[in-house]
C-alpha cells in the first residue's frame, strides 16, 4: 500500500488501478482456482502439533506485495552485508575468537551456546563460507523503515513457495502482470546448484551434488523435492549414502557413485551419529570425518546455529561494525537480552507492552505478545521468564506495515513480513523478492504458517 509521501512508481500505479477495477467476485473465483491448484500440485507443509491434519496447503493471497527498485536495493545490499558479517563472525568464533577477546560479545553467549559446535574449532570450510543459504526475516515499521527481525543461517526454508507463488500468479492473474516489468525468480535452482559446485572439493571437474533430506515426514519435504528437481540433482536420505575410505558414496542401481557436495536440510544433531546424536537414523556415519578430509563439502556448514541465535542477533549491529567497519544498512529491531539484569528488570516491568521470544525457538512458538495477552498468560509467562531469563529476549511491539489482502469480508489490510534468500558460493546473490508472509487473521502479528499465516507473491519492479 502507498504511504503518505511515498513516491509513486509507474508499475505500482498501474497495478493499483488494475486491482481497483477488478470485481471482488473475480478475485474470489481466482482464489478458489489457486487453492485447488495448490492441492492438486501437492504444495503443502506439515503441522506436527495438529492431530487432525498433517499436510496443509500454505494459504496463498492473490494480491502481490510490491517492492520498488530503491526499496529492493536497500534490502539486497543490506542482506549481502549481513551475510558477509555472519560468515566472518563464524570463522572467528571457530578460530581466533578475536571478537570475544576484544569484548564485543560475551564469551558465554557464544561458547556456551547450544549450537556452538566443538567439531568445527580450527576447521575452515571451502571458500571460508559457513552460511551458503541464508533467509533474513525483515519487517517494516509504521515509519516505512526496514528492520531485521532475525537471521536464519542453519537450514532456512520457504524458497519453494517464492517460486511457486510466482507460477500461481502467472496462472490465475496473468492479466494483472501484463505489461509490467517484474524481476524473475526462476533462476534460484541454477544459482543454488552453481554455489554447490563452487564449494566442491578441488580437482573435481563435474562434481555430484545431492540434497540430503530427513525424509517424507519432514515439514519442508515438499521444498526438498522441489529444490532437488530445480537443481537437477538426486534427493537422498541418510540411508542412501555411505562413507568408505574417507569418501562419501551414493547407493544407486548401478552400484556406488561418488558424492562431492551435500546440500543438507537436516539439523546438526542428526547429521552424523559418530559425532552428534548416536541414536540418529537420519544421518550418515563418518560424514564429518569425510568433510574434514576435504573429500566432500556440506552446506550450510555445521555450527551455524550460533549465528541465528536470537541473543546473538542483538549483537549483529556491533558484529557488522567490528568486521566490516560499516554501519548496518538494515538495522535490527531494538532488542534486550533478558540474561542481563537491567534488561530482565525492564522486560518484567513492561511485559504487557513487549514481544518476548525464546532464543532458540522458531516458527512463532514459545513467544508472548504482551498487548494481546491475557492477565493469566502474562502471569504465567512472567514466572517462566524469572525461572530462565537466559532463554529470552524482548522487543517492542512494532506497528508493522500492512498489505492489501483478500479476506472473507473483502480486501483488507493485514500485517506482513519478508524473507529474502541469499546464496553464497564465490559471491553472494539475493533472489529478487523473497517470501512475503501474511498474518491472515485480523489483528494478529504472527505470520508463521504454523500459526495460521499465509504467503503472497513478491514483485520487485525493474
Amino acid at each position: 500500500m502507498l504511504r503518505p509521501g511515498q513516491p509513486s512508481h509507474p508499475g505500482l500505479s498501474l497495478l493499483l488501478s488494475r486491482l481497483a477495477a477488478m470485481p471482488i467476485e473475480s478475485l474470489r473465483r481466482r482464489a478458489l482456482d489457486a487453492e485447488r491448484d495448490l492441492l492438486e500440485r501437492g504444495i503443502t507443509f506439515t503441522v506436527y502439533s495438529d492431530a487432525t491434519a498433517i499436510d496443509r496447503i500454505l494459504p496463498f493471497d492473490l494480491i502481490p506485495r510490491v517492492l520498488t527498485p530503491p526499496e529492493w536495493h536497500q534490502i539486497e545490499t543490506g542482506v549481502v552485508q549481513r551475510v558477509r558479517a555472519l560468515n566472518m563472525f563464524l570463522h572467528d568464533i571457530y578460530h581466533g575468537q578475536k571478537i570475544i577477546k576484544d569484548g564485543i560479545i560475551p564469551a558465554a553467549l557464544v561458547l556456551g551456546n547450544d549450537a556452538y559446535c566443538q567439531a568445527m574449532v580450527g576447521f575452515t570450510p571451502p571458500l571460508g563460507t559457513y552460511v551458503h543459504v541464508c533467509g533474513t526475516d525483515i519487517v517494516r515499521d509504521d515509519s516505512g523503515q526496514f528492520l531485521v527481525l532475525e537471521d536464519n543461517a542453519r537450514t532456512p526454508s520457504g524458497v519453494a513457495y517464492v517460486v511457486e507463488n510466482r507460477h500461481m500468479t502467472a496462472r490465475v492473474l496473468s492479466d494483472l502482470m501484463t505489461g509490467l516489468s517484474v524481476r524473475g525468480v526462476d533462476e534460484y535452482g541454477l544459482r543454488l546448484h552453481n554455489a554447490m559446485v563452487d564449494i566442491a572439493p578441488a580437482g573435481v571437474s563435474n562434481p555430484q551434488v545431492v540434497l540430503l533430506s530427513p525424509g517424507i515426514f519432514n515439514s519442508a519435504y515438499f521444498e526438498h523435492v522441489f529444490l532437488a528437481r530445480e537443481m537437477g540433482i538426486p534427493l537422498v536420505e541418510g540411508r542412501d549414502l555411505t562413507v568408505e575410505d574417507g569418501r562419501v558414496w551414493m547407493r544407486t542401481t548401478a552400484g556406488l557413485a561418488p558424492v562431492h557436495t551435500i546440500y543438507r536440510r537436516l539439523n546438526d544433531d542428526f547429521l552424523d551419529p559418530a559425532v552428534f546424536n548416536p541414536d540418529s537414523m537420519l544421518g550418515v556415519r563418518g560424514l564429518i570425518d569425510a568433510w574434514k578430509r576435504g573429500t566432500v563439502s556440506i552446506a550450510n556448514a555445521i555450527g551455524t546455529g550460533v549465528a541465528d541465535d536470537k541473543a546473538v542477533y542483538a549483537y549483529m549491529p556491533r558484529i557488522i561494525r567490528y568486521y566490516l567497519s560499516e554501519e548496518p544498512i538494515l538495522p535490527n529491531v531494538d532488542t534486550r537480552i533478558c540474561a542481563e539484569p537491567d534488561a530482565l528488570a525492564y522486560t518484567l516491568e513492561h511485559l504487557h507492552e513487549l514481544v518476548v521470544k525464546p532464543v532458540a525457538e522458531s516458527g512463532g512458538y514459545g513467544l508472548i505478545i504482551g498487548p494481546h495477552a491475557t492477565k493469566a498468560e502474562l502471569a504465567d509467562f512472567r514466572a517462566r521468564l524469572k525461572a530462565d531469563p537466559d532463554n529470552y529476549i524482548s522487543q517492542p511491539t512494532l506497528k508493522l506495515s500492512v498489505s492489501p489482502t483478500l479476506t472473507d469480508t473483502g480486501v483488507a489490510p493485514r500485517h506482513i513480513d519478508l524473507r529474502p534468500f541469499a546464496i553464497t558460493g564465490r559471491d553472494t546473490w539475493v533472489l529478487p523478492g523473497g517470501l512475503t508472509r501474511v498474518a491472515l487473521r485480523e489483528g494478529t502479528l504472527v505470520v508463521n504458517s504454523s500459526q495460521g499465516g499465509g504467503s503472497k507473491d513478491t514483485w520487485v519492479l525493474a
